[in-house]
Parts: structure tokens; C-alpha cells; sequence
């Protein structure tokens, strides 16, 4: 089992920056391809941003590309999303998730196994 931890969401203007944490527990969490998605009010959950286990392999999103950055620190169990440039369109909760299968598409929620509770960014115009 694997209990992911989102934390550093906030209330922002457009234009600034924020920088969400996930930490995970278990010790395989060096093995996981660990991704961000996000799911704004009425909308259905979309892919941001993922990593591969070694931090070798980074995948995003057109809409982020060039203003987000993930990043991990297996030392730490832990996986960022440095959002800077935040538009209101970003506005959504943003939710960790592990994927345990490094062949599965990154991009899709369904290679997943283990996801977060969410954590809140709203970003105000």
C-alpha cells in the first residue's frame, strides 16, 4: 500500500508562483513513476505533469509546459510541482498519484494505482 500526501495549495493572483509537495509513504517509492493531475469544478480530471523513477523522464501537459516543473527527491519519498506564471485557468484540485508499472502510458489516470486527496490551488484574476 502506498498513502500519498499533497500539501501547498493556496489562494494566489495570476502571476504567481506556487510550489505543491506529495510525500509517500512505503519504501518503493524510488520505483514509481509519480505523476500531478488536476480537476477543476465541472470538468473531468486531466493529466499535468509526470516523472519516472529516476527523474530522467519528465512528461507535461501543453497547457503547463514551460511554466511547471515536477521534480522528486527519493531520499525524501516526496514529489514537487513548481507551478510559476499561474493563470485562473489553473484553478482545480491538484492530486498526486503512483504509478507502480513504468510501461504504462504517463499521461493517462488509469496507469495509476494510488492517488492523493487533493490539495486546492485557486488563482484569482
Amino acid at each position: 500500500q502506498v498513502q500519498l500526501v499533497e500539501s501547498g495549495g493556496g489562494l494566489v493572483q495570476a502571476g504567481a508562483s506556487l510550489k505543491l509537495s506529495c510525500a509517500a509513504s512505503g519504501r518503493a517509492f524510488s520505483r514509481y513513476v509519480m505523476g500531478w493531475f488536476r480537476q477543476a469544478p465541472g470538468k473531468e480530471r486531466e493529466f499535468v505533469a509526470a516523472i519516472s523513477w529516476s527523474g530522467g523522464s519528465l512528461y507535461y501537459a501543453d497547457s503547463v509546459k514551460g511554466r511547471f516543473t515536477i521534480s522528486r527527491d527519493n531520499a525524501k519519498s516526496t514529489v514537487y510541482l513548481q507551478m510559476n506564471s499561474l493563470k485562473p485557468e489553473d484553478t482545480a484540485v491538484y492530486y498526486c498519484a503512483a504509478n507502480t508499472n513504468s510501461r504504462r502510458a504517463p499521461e493517462s489516470s488509469s496507469s495509476y494505482e494510488y492517488w492523493g486527496q487533493g490539495t486546492q490551488v485557486t488563482v484569482s484574476s
